[in-house]
């Protein structure tokens, strides 16, 4: 699959999406109807109570997840259109990830870690690219290290350089601050702002946290498998109250 040239208008959308698990009278409703636009260059964070189908949101629109019914696109690609190896190598080559359990090879130093993308597409990393990258995240005195070696918060810095460093269209972030603490979650929210603000990335980033939330352009709340509401400029305290309102 060619690199093809990111949309202005969004990253990824989904469009009338359900995703139903189980069948008959056992199924369960995880999205319900949801239409949504990730807009391009923007740091978006998905929230709700737990069971509102916020991850599986997230999944279905990163290609990690299969919908039910409805269409789901990255860029120009309609996810439901591709062959599972086209999928696979538009997941290579278009979409990053960072996952709360970071997802590092144990054996695999640094910044082995960081080019694993590349290496499993067989590319060699832009050294311009990888160093401005590794310098933003801080890692620059650790690339040798394995993840044993590092701390939680260095393990997710590892995370979101990997994300990053194939010029994802748009980087998937679920509770990428879930298992670090205050301090080291605020480096990795401004490593993902930075991202966006001075590299021109997409991140559609998943959190339960209020505080997170602020670091995005816009939030979107889901219950019960649905959009229920939208906040743009997000503070801390206004997405707390928002939440509180049904129940998250």
């Amino acid at each position: 699959m060619t690199t093809t040239t990111r949309l202005s208008a969004s990253a990824a959308t989904a469009h009338r999406i359900t995703k139903i698990y189980g069948s008959g009278a056992a199924g369960i409703r995880a999205l319900d109807d949801v239409t949504l636009e990730i807009p391009a260059r923007r740091l978006t964070a998905i929230m709700g109570p737990s069971g509102s189908g916020k991850s599986t949101l997230m999944h279905c629109m990163a290609g990690l997840d299969t919908v039910s019914s409805g269409r789901v696109c990255v860029g120009p690609h309609d996810l439901g259109a591709l062959s599972e190896r086209d999928l696979t190598s538009l997941r290579r080559d278009h979409i990053g990830f960072v996952f709360q359990a970071y997802n590092l090879v144990p054996t695999l130093t640094a910044v082995d870690n960081v080019t694993l993308p590349l290496t499993l597409a067989g590319r060699r990393p832009d050294p311009a690219w990888l160093r401005q990258i590794v310098e933003t995240v801080g890692l620059a005195d650790r690339l040798d290290h394995r993840p044993s070696e590092l701390s939680g918060g260095q393990q997710q810095r590892v995370a979101v350089a990997r994300a990053l460093v194939s010029r994802p269209e748009i980087v998937f972030a679920d509770e990428p601050t879930g298992n670090l603490d205050s301090r080291s979650s605020a480096e990795i929210l401004g490593f993902l702002r930075r991202a966006v603000d001075e590299f021109d990335q997409t991140v559609a980033m998943v959190t339960h946290d209020p505080v997170a939330a602020s670091y995005a352009d816009a939030v979107v709340f889901l219950a019960d498998g649905r959009i229920v509401d939208h906040m743009t400029d997000p503070s801390a305290p206004r997405v707390l109250d928002r939440m509180k309102a049904f129940g998250g």
